[in-house]
């Protein structure tokens, strides 16, 4: 949930951080500056804040998951828009398209590709992140391996462990083959 709302919100972001699609500096400086502070601000940080301002459980942990990926999955996203070749940006420009059209037309083919590769990276790396924020209390499978530690109940640690390790397996191969595909 964290990976899929922070991907709409850099969706959103991308374009405003994004030198080559917002050329003011009055409208990407502080776009940029917004996602470099949520990118500076680890998951687990933030799922401490979370967890202190809604209470104990996951949503906790998917706001902080959510926020700390937005910054850094919105600036991987700018960066990938900066690397498209300005030819045909500019010639969508020059028959007088809207910003609308521009995007939709000329840039989301180019760079589609990019951004489902970064976007199924960073689910990759959520799922490995959301294991860690049920010791702050942000829920999940974190929870468990933190309330088997804190009983001493070594079988159950176990199993937790092989089941985080099975999913992050899973997720791993699953993405790699989305990016075949994609790429």
């Amino acid at each position: 949930m964290g990976t899929t709302l922070a991907a709409v919100l850099a969706l959103l972001t991308c374009t405003l951080a994004a030198r080559n699609l917002t050329p003011s500096a009055f409208v990407r400086l502080p776009t940029r500056w917004l996602l470099n502070t949520l990118r500076g601000i680890d998951s687990f940080v933030f799922a401490i804040l979370f967890v202190a301002a809604v209470g104990l459980g996951p949503f906790a942990g998917v706001l902080g998951v959510a926020l700390h990926t937005w910054g850094s999955m919105a600036k991987l996203f700018a960066e990938t828009i900066e690397d498209v070749p300005a030819g045909p940006l500019d010639a969508v420009r020059l028959t007088g398209a809207s910003r609308v059209k521009l995007v939709s037309y000329a840039l989301v083919p180019d760079v589609l590709p990019g951004l489902s590769s970064i976007g199924l990276y960073m689910l990759e790396f959520n799922v490995r992140t959301s294991t860690v924020l049920g010791i702050v209390g942000a829920g999940g499978i974190g929870l468990e391996l933190k309330n088997s530690l804190d009983l001493l109940n070594f079988p159950r640690l176990l199993t937790v462990i092989v089941i985080i390790l099975l999913m992050v397996t899973a997720v791993d191969q699953l993405s790699s083959r989305l990016r075949r595909r994609l790429g």
